[in-house]
């Protein structure tokens, strides 16, 4: 039980900006494994920004709280899968081969091609939010956030890791690739945050969002996959942006 705690503590520190100690926690064995909580840290943020909006949508318009609720989020968890999301729009589009794109991806400025991405990934979520009913906010950011970190697990299982693992990344941690137990413990919870939101969603919205986030999924994959052959952390961090805001798109849609 100690060891499963030292993981989803080791999770928290790593996808969020919470002040944990874990000195006596990690291991290189016990961070491999830290992506099966890596939905459940999900749901811990989706629950914090619609705690944000619940409270600012009382005396504030839907696209204000909103926009609170979406920086909320920016500052748990320190904005680490929207700089994945720019870096890697940085990487393919300024990058003719794999090395030079990796190279690109690993520099701390951005780029056009980042910054265009990245306004326009905040844009999306804070106007789509600010479209969806207000009690479907609420329920649909920890669902979001949970479904979209299991969309980037999906990534570590099925693709392969394309920088050595001794050099320095975001990606360094899950280099390794996710074992078995893992991915059905990643899947489990968000399968469980489907459940719920199966209660609170019509089953028609829930599956516009779904099928919704699973194309986001795919054409993010297309987007970098071919070029790079694999994943990077950066990557990864874009996968989770497009399949998040692909949910919230798939709602609004249905609506």
């Amino acid at each position: 039980m100690n060891g499963e705690r030292a993981k989803l503590v080791l999770a928290v520190q790593f996808l969020t900006r919470l002040p944990l100690r874990t000195d006596k926690m990690f291991t290189p064995e016990r961070m491999a494994q830290a992506p099966r909580y890596f939905p459940l840290v999900g749901i811990l943020v989706g629950l914090v920004s619609a705690g944000v909006f619940w409270i600012a949508a009382q005396v504030l318009p839907d696209f204000m709280a909103a926009l609170l609720a979406v920086s909320a989020g920016l500052l748990l968890t320190g904005a680490f899968h929207e700089d994945g999301l720019a870096d890697t729009f940085d990487g393919i589009g300024g990058g003719h081969t794999p090395v030079r794109a990796m190279e690109i991806m690993k520099d701390s400025r951005l780029g056009t091609y980042g910054a265009a991405a990245l306004f326009l990934a905040l844009a999306i979520k804070v106007g789509a939010l600010s479209a969806i009913p207000p009690i479907w906010v609420c329920a649909a950011l920890p669902v979001a956030h949970c479904v979209s970190r299991f969309s980037a697990v999906c990534v570590i299982a099925t693709s392969r890791y394309v920088r050595e693992v001794r050099e320095e990344g975001t990606g360094k941690p899950v280099a390794t690739g996710i074992s078995a137990s893992s991915l059905i413990i990643a899947g489990f919870t968000a399968l469980g945050a489907v459940a719920v939101g199966a209660v609170l969603f019509p089953f028609v919205s829930l599956l516009s969002g779904i099928v919704s986030l699973c194309f986001a999924h795919v054409l993010m994959r297309l987007f970098f996959e071919p070029k790079l052959g694999g994943y990077t952390g950066d990557t990864l961090g874009a996968v989770q942006q497009a399949s998040e805001i692909g949910f919230y798109l798939g709602l609004l849609a249905w609506l």
